[in-house]
């Protein structure tokens, strides 16, 4: 170990001499900056620290200079360049004697300003390229440094600027017993979530080992039971004190996360099928006995802090909205949140706790509980392809398209079924148990799973030719992946009321420009399948509702979320509400998730990130806490032209049909009214 550490040591000495050696190579060291000196102005401030062996030579002064500086704009903001560049310093001239000409010079410091165009609330990002002459002794050495710096707009509080139009009813706003209440019913959510739902059988097994008696037992459910509060009250706080309101929600989204999700899941699948056992390093249980016997805490916290990592992809999106007050200054309400969570989530596991005996009983009961365990295997690898898609979609990989993944579903749950009718053996199975007769015979209750898995894996084959699937759709990837689509031509015969309808409007909407090559791949099977046109850049939609005179919906939404996946196919899909969605809306379908990259214009840094805000999806997400107070999707705001809310508290996650409807109905009846538009 030793070793290990002495090594890690030494390459990162290594690697700070070898950064501080290669700026000190050059001479010159710079800085840059932006800040604001008007309300239509800002400076792009570059400073330079010069060596005292060197010289930098200034900017050009006339088409005689043989060396000299330059500073070159990216394209993308040269619009905004005010006036010519400035250079302050200590300027001085002399005669270069190899050339014979007359050199201008600076030594020990130099500053270079730059005006550009920028109202109070614009924010971009400006990227250029300093490429300087220097001299040092005998020798002409020419550098290039390319920079990135960031105009911010006006040191504001962005909350004070929120239109909320009920103050009240805003998260921000409830009561503390309220976030217990909203975060205690949200961890009883996250129970039923495959990623906890799959750690209760390791959670059981757990305390099957390490509780003889009931008195241990009630020890080991106290310490289990804290140790989950304690972990994820701590560590949702602090994710969000230190990486802000997004880290969580981010974290069921991100690329990276999610391989490792995959990573794990297909490992404790392939640990469930039977061919290797996860365990402790057995020093640690050495040391955990010597210390506290059989109901070591060493061994508990570890298990807790299992559940902890394993299930955070699957309930970060779910305590996310809770954590976006950290971001206003209020600390209490996330951490009540949070406790209130982790309270209802560590329950199960310490009724389980609490009777281990009963515990023991099950773990004696034979080889069923051998194949709950298989089976819980084969539905991890099923779930592992699903963090596997989450990345694919992510990162635009085409790896796992909508059919790929349905097969490779269809064969796992086939061969669950063939499993659960004994037909297939893993190592550590036991043969079925036998009849009267001494003749082996499948359970009914065994045979009834078998019938489900088979059924199962028999619903999804027509899926493999672009059928819609609505049961599972919010599981699988978008449609726009799948190669092969028989039913494309026949959905549009399918639509009876908005076909003729809506083609005949004189308010037709025109299609989407910005980001639709790259985003309509993930438009949910509900907007192909009835021909809806959604748009994916808020600017521009706010711009076509304005021209023909409609309420703008902002639909935040992920790739991977799976609840708006449900909406979309159990709400949005009902013929009136398809309706009222086609008539009379402009829908902006902004994608919280996608890593497209935004181009350097729309490129800016967001203060409550505290980030640089460099792709589509860090644009919505910042947009939706910023001017939105909210962190979860899918949630629905909706806009008159002059960007107020018509629906002061927005839309959150709601299957029902009929308020959803009426929601609607009570938009467009405040919208017509301020507009003055008759109906």
């Amino acid at each position: 170990m030793k070793k290990f550490t002495w090594l890690f040591a030494f390459l990162g000495l290594l690697f700070i001499s070898s950064n501080v050696f290669s700026q000190d190579t050059t001479g010159v060291s710079f800085s840059f900056s932006a800040h604001r000196i008007s309300d239509s102005e800002a400076v792009i401030l570059i400073k330079g620290k010069i060596n005292p062996d060197i010289k930098l030579y200034a900017l050009q002064q006339s088409p005689d200079d043989a060396l000299y500086s330059s500073i070159q704009f990216d394209s993308s903001v040269q619009h905004l360049l005010r006036n010519p560049l400035i250079q302050k310093g200590n300027e001085q001239r002399g005669m270069d004697t190899a050339l014979q000409s007359e050199v201008h010079f600076f030594k020990d410091s130099v500053d270079w300003q730059q005006k550009v165009a920028a109202s109070p609330t614009d924010s971009f990002l400006v990227k250029g390229k300093v490429s300087y002459m220097t001299q040092k002794g005998e020798q002409y050495l020419p550098f290039e440094k390319e920079f990135k710096i960031f105009v911010l707009p006006e040191n504001k509080n962005p909350a004070s600027e929120i239109k909320q139009g009920n103050d009240g009813g805003s998260v921000a706003k409830k009561s503390l017993w309220w976030i217990f209440v909203a975060g205690f019913a949200g961890g009883l959510i996250a129970l039923i979530t495959p990623c906890v739902f799959s750690m209760i059988p390791v959670t059981v097994s757990f305390f099957i080992k390490r509780s003889k008696t009931k008195a241990e037992g009630i020890k080991n459910a106290i310490s289990y039971s804290l140790s989950i509060m304690v972990i994820f009250t701590l560590l949702g706080f602090l994710i969000t004190v230190i990486f802000g309101p997004t880290a969580l929600n981010n974290l069921a989204t991100n690329w990276i996360a999610n391989l490792v999700f995959f990573l794990v899941f297909l490992i404790f699948g392939i640990s469930f099928l039977g061919a290797f056992n996860i365990e402790l390093p057995s020093s640690w249980g050495n040391k955990a006995d010597s210390k506290a016997g059989t109901g070591s805490f060493i061994g508990i916290f570890f298990m807790a802090l299992t559940l902890v990592v394993i299930s955070f992809s699957c309930t970060g999106p779910i305590i996310g909205n809770l954590l976006v007050i950290a971001a206003r200054g209020s600390y209490w309400g996330p951490l009540i949140g949070m406790f209130a969570f982790s309270l209802a989530l560590a329950l199960p596991f310490a009724l389980f706790a609490f009777f281990p005996g009963k515990l023991n009983m099950i773990g004696k009961s034979g080889g069923w509980l051998n194949a709950v365990k298989v089976t819980l295997g084969f539905l991890e690898l099923a779930l592992a392809l699903k963090f596997l898609s989450n990345a694919d979609l992510s990162r635009n990989w085409r790896i796992l398209d909508r059919e790929v993944f349905l097969s490779l579903w269809i064969v796992i749950f086939m061969l669950l079924g063939i499993y659960l009718l004994g037909k297939i053996k893993f190592h550590h199975d036991d043969e079925l148990p036998k009849n009267d007769f001494d003749i082996p015979y499948l359970s009914v209750t065994r045979l009834f799973f078998a019938i489900a898995s088979f059924s199962f894996a028999v619903y999804m084959i027509p899926g493999m030719w672009g059928a819609p699937l609505r049961a599972i759709s919010a599981f699988l990837p978008p449609m726009g992946t799948q190669d092969f689509n028989a039913s494309a031509a026949a959905s549009h015969n399918t639509v009876s009321y908005s076909s003729a309808a809506s083609e005949s409007s004189k308010n037709v909407l025109p299609q989407p420009v910005k980001y639709y090559d790259r985003m309509r791949l993930y438009e949910p099977e509900v907007v192909t399948k009835y021909g809806m046109i959604v748009y994916f850049d808020y600017d521009e939609a706010l711009e076509v509702a304005r021209k023909v005179h409609r309420p703008l919906m902002l639909d935040f939404t992920g790739i991977n979320c799976v609840n708006c996946r449900r909406m979309e196919g159990s709400v949005w899909s009902d013929p009136e509400v398809m309706k009222r969605l086609k008539e009379n809306f402009v829908i902006a379908s902004l994608y919280v998730d996608v890593s497209l990259d935004l181009q350097p214009g729309d490129q800016y840094y967001s203060k409550t990130l505290q980030k640089d805000i460099t792709t589509l999806g860090d644009k919505n997400a910042d947009l939706q806490i910023t001017q939105y107070n909210a962190n979860t999707q899918p949630y629905y705001f909706f806009l008159d032209a002059n960007e107020n809310r018509l629906e002061p508290e927005g839309y959150g996650y709601d299957s029902d049909v009929e308020k959803f409807k009426n929601m609607l109905d009570e938009v467009v009846a405040k919208y017509n009214a301020e507009n003055n538009v008759p109906r």
